[in-house]
């Protein structure tokens, strides 16, 4: 049985987290559909400790965020304090500017990312990487994404695998799940599913195609802290409908 806490990622519902009001309103559903934590990301402009507060009053627990990476560059203390606020320890972003997508580019990030990550650790945070399918594009013998965590220090760099877009850019997400065994405290899980017309689509876990025995053993024998369930599009489905069935269907799997 895998172990972790299941996670939403709020991304899933961005189009309803555009003022606080809305953002206390719909962390409020997401805790009655059964989720204990979640991941910040597309909320609209709030303070912080107004933030702190509904996590509080919902009795979620902030399990990540994905923070721009400009931020972490220019603002890095500001950060540091909000995250300590939310008693979060696993900042991360969701990827990088295009400008870092090539073999030059990654040298560049991961020098400008040294510092970041130990003043990070410092404070008692790590720094998360979360893919999409660009980072499997092929530089000779390795991709983008290999390259990244052969290179980088896993004391301070850790994995955010994402499931959908592992599959999408033609990997095996089970197989990158144990690649990085022992530096994944956060796991993307999405599902893909395909049309009779050959789209691919997002999914509710369990109703796609993504082989989930594989994947939840690789992330129980790699550790991962944190099942973050994020759904880029619901289609004919409202988003917390789409995020109800995902952890329906988690439960089944024996996450809770």
């Amino acid at each position: 049985m895998a172990k972790g806490i299941v996670g939403a990622q709020m991304y899933t519902v961005r189009e309803f987290c555009k003022t606080l009001p809305e953002i206390a309103e719909s962390c409020k559903k997401v805790a009655d559909i059964g989720y204990t934590a979640v991941q910040i990301s597309g909320f609209g402009p709030a303070d912080p400790k107004d933030i702190a507060k509904v996590m509080e009053d919902c009795e979620l627990t902030v399990a990540s965020t994905h923070t721009a990476w400009p931020r972490f560059l220019n603002d890095l203390d500001a950060v540091i304090e909000e995250h300590k606020l939310w008693k979060c320890e696993h900042p991360a972003i969701g990827g990088v500017p295009q400008e870092y997508r090539s073999v030059d580019g990654l040298k560049r990030f991961l020098d400008e990312l040294a510092p970041v990550t130990e003043k990070l650790a410092a404070e008692g945070m790590d720094f998360s990487y979360h893919n999409h399918n660009q980072e499997l594009v092929r530089y000779g013998e390795k991709t983008w994404l290999e390259m990244l965590y052969e290179q980088g220090d896993p004391r301070y760099l850790k994995a955010e695998i994402d499931t959908y877009w592992i599959q999408a850019g033609g990997g095996d997400p089970a197989e990158w799940v144990r690649k990085c065994a022992g530096r994944e405290p956060l796991l993307h899980l999405k599902d893909m599913c395909v049309t009779p017309e050959r789209e691919q689509r997002f999914a509710e876990i369990g109703e796609g195609n993504l082989n989930w025995p594989a994947i939840m053993e690789a992330a129980e024998e790699g550790g991962v802290e944190w099942h973050l369930v994020e759904q880029d599009r619901c289609y004919d489905r409202g988003p917390f409908e789409s995020l109800a069935i995902s952890y329906r269907n988690l439960k089944a799997m024996g996450l809770s």
